[in-house]
C-alpha cells in the first residue's frame, strides 16, 4: 500500500514537473531542436523498426543516457552475446547517445527510453519480457524500477556511482530510496567509495560489489580520416605545438582561446583543436572566435587548408577522441568552471599530457588515481598559460606525463570481464 501510494504521489509530481517547465522543453526543440526525435517512443509507442524476439527468445534489456554510457557498455554488450544466447536491446535518452547505439548495435535493436510513467514503460515490457535488465551508472526511475521488478526481470546497475552532487540528496530521503533500491538485485560499483555510498543510502550490503570502471575497457577509436588530413596538413605547413581542448562548455573557450594567444607568442605556429561539448553551442563558438579576433577553420567546411597559427573549430560529432593522439597537450574541459569536469580516458589512451581544471567533482575516482599517480596536471584559469607554456618548453616532462597517463588506464583494465561474470550469475538465478 505504501509503496502503491509513494508511486502514485511520484508520478503526480512528475507529470506536475513536465507541464510546470514546458515552456523550457518547447523552447529546447524549436532553438536547438532537441527532445522531439523519438517523441512517441519516449511516449511508450514502441518503434516498429524493433526486432521484436520470438515467444521463447530470452532477452536483456540495457539502459545507457548518452554518449558516454553507450561507449562504457558497448564492450559489456559484446560480451554478453559471446557467453549467453540472450538478445540484447540497449535503450537511450539522448539524440547523440542514440545515434551512436545504433550504429553500434543496430537500430532494429535500440529504442529510447521511454518516460517514466507506468503508460510508457508497459508496452516495451511486454514486447521486450526482459529476463535481465542492465542499467548503467545511476539511473533511478522509480516507476520504471518498480514495474521491471514486477515483471520478473532482474535488475542490475553497473558502472555504478553516486557522484558528490547526489550524494547528500540521496541521504536525505534514505527511507524512500532504500524502498526504491529494494527493486535491485545487484549494484556493480566502480570504486570501494561508491559501493560505501550505495549501501549508505539504502542499498541492501549483500547486493553491492565492486568491479571497477567499465570506461576503462573502452578501445581506442579507429582513427577517421580527419585525423590523417589533419596530419598532413600540419606536416605541409610545419605547424606546431598541437593544443586539443576538448569537451569545452560555456565560459572556457574564451579562457582557452586567451591562452593560446599566449602560446602563439612563443610559437607562432601553434595550433589548437577546440571541441565544445555540446553541439548546439557550435555557433556561438564561432561567433565568440570571431568576437577574439582568433584565426580559425571550422571543421564542417574545412578542405585540408593548410593549419598553422590559428584554431581549429571541431563543430563535428565523434571525432574528437581519434584527434587526440595528435595532442602535445591535451586539456579536458567542463572543469575550469564549476561543471564537473568530463572523461580524462580518451586522451590517456594516447598517451598525451593530460591538463584539466579544479572542477572535477562528477570524475572525483578517476582525477584521484590519475593524481596519484602524478598523471595529470590541476590548473586554475590564472595558472593555465604558465602550464602550458611549462610543458610545451619541457619535452621529457611532457612525455613523461603521458606516458604515466597511458600507464595509470592501462592498470585499470578488466571490468568488463568482472560485471559480465556476475551478470551471468545473476541470470542464472532467474
Amino acid at each position: 500500500m505504501i509503496t502503491a501510494l509513494y508511486s502514485f504521489v511520484y508520478s503526480v509530481a512528475l507529470a506536475t514537473g513536465i507541464l510546470a517547465s514546458l515552456p523550457y522543453w518547447l523552447f529546447q526543440m524549436t532553438r536547438h531542436g532537441k527532445y522531439h526525435k523519438g517523441f512517441a517512443e519516449r511516449l511508450g509507442k514502441v518503434p516498429a523498426r524493433l526486432q521484436l524476439p520470438a515467444a521463447d527468445e530470452p532477452v536483456i534489456w540495457v539502459h545507457a543516457v548518452s554518449v558516454g554510457e553507450v561507449l562504457a557498455v558497448a564492450g559489456l554488450v559484446e560480451e554478453l552475446r559471446r557467453r549467453s544466447q540472450h538478445r540484447i536491446f540497449v535503450s537511450t535518452t539522448t539524440d547523440t547517445g542514440q545515434a551512436l547505439a545504433r550504429d553500434r548495435f543496430g537500430e532494429a535493436n535500440v529504442f529510447y527510453f521511454p518516460l517514466d510513467f507506468a503508460f510508457a514503460i508497459r508496452p516495451y515490457l511486454r514486447k521486450l519480457r526482459p529476463q535481465l535488465v542492465v542499467i548503467a551508472e545511476t539511473e533511478f526511475w522509480p516507476n520504471f524500477l518498480r514495474l521491471a521488478r514486477a515483471s520478473g526481470a532482474r535488475i542490475a546497475v553497473v558502472n555504478a556511482r553516486i557522484s558528490d552532487r547526489s550524494w547528500p540528496r540521496y541521504r536525505r530521503f534514505r527511507g524512500l530510496m532504500q524502498t526504491l533500491l529494494e527493486n535491485v538485485d545487484m549494484f556493480l560499483a566502480q570504486t570501494p567509495e561508491d559501493a560505501t555510498r550505495l549501501r549508505d543510502i539504502g542499498a541492501r550490503a549483500e547486493r553491492v560489489q565492486v568491479s571497477g570502471n567499465l570506461k576503462f575497457d573502452i578501445p581506442a577509436p579507429v582513427p577517421p580520416p580527419i585525423v590523417e588530413n589533419v596530419r598532413a596538413s600540419i606536416a605541409v605547413s610545419g605547424a606546431g605545438p598541437m593544443l586539443v581542448c576538448g569537451s569545452t562548455v560555456d565560459g572556457e573557450e574564451s579562457l582557452l582561446v586567451k591562452a593560446f594567444e599566449n602560446v602563439l607568442v612563443q610559437y607562432p605556429r601553434a595550433v589548437m583543436i577546440l571541441a565544445p561539448r555540446h553541439p548546439e553551442r557550435f555557433p556561438d563558438v564561432a561567433a565568440l572566435l570571431d568576437q577574439m579576433s582568433a584565426r580559425f577553420w571550422r571543421r564542417s567546411a574545412w578542405n585540408g587548408e593548410t593549419l598553422s597559427a590559428g584554431v581549429l573549430l571541431l563543430d563535428t560529432i565523434g571525432e574528437l577522441a581519434a584527434l587526440y593522439a595528435l595532442a602535445d597537450i591535451a586539456f579536458v574541459g567542463g572543469s575550469l568552471v564549476p561543471r564537473g569536469g568530463h572523461n580524462i580516458i580518451e586522451p590517456a589512451q594516447h598517451g598525451v599530457a593530460i591538463v584539466i581544471g579544479n572542477h572535477t567533482e562528477n570524475f572525483r575516482d578517476i582525477v584521484s588515481l590519475f593524481q596519484r599517480q602524478d598523471a595529470v596536471r590541476i590548473v586554475g584559469p590564472a595558472e593555465l598559460p604558465l602550464v602550458f607554456f611549462d610543458l610545451l618548453s619541457n619535452d621529457a616532462e611532457r612525455r613523461a606525463l603521458g606516458k604515466r597517463a597511458a600507464e595509470t588506464m592501462q592498470s585499470q583494465i578488466g571490468a568488463t570481464a568482472r560485471t559480465a561474470g556476475e551478470l551471468q550469475k545473476l541470470l542464472a538465478r532467474t
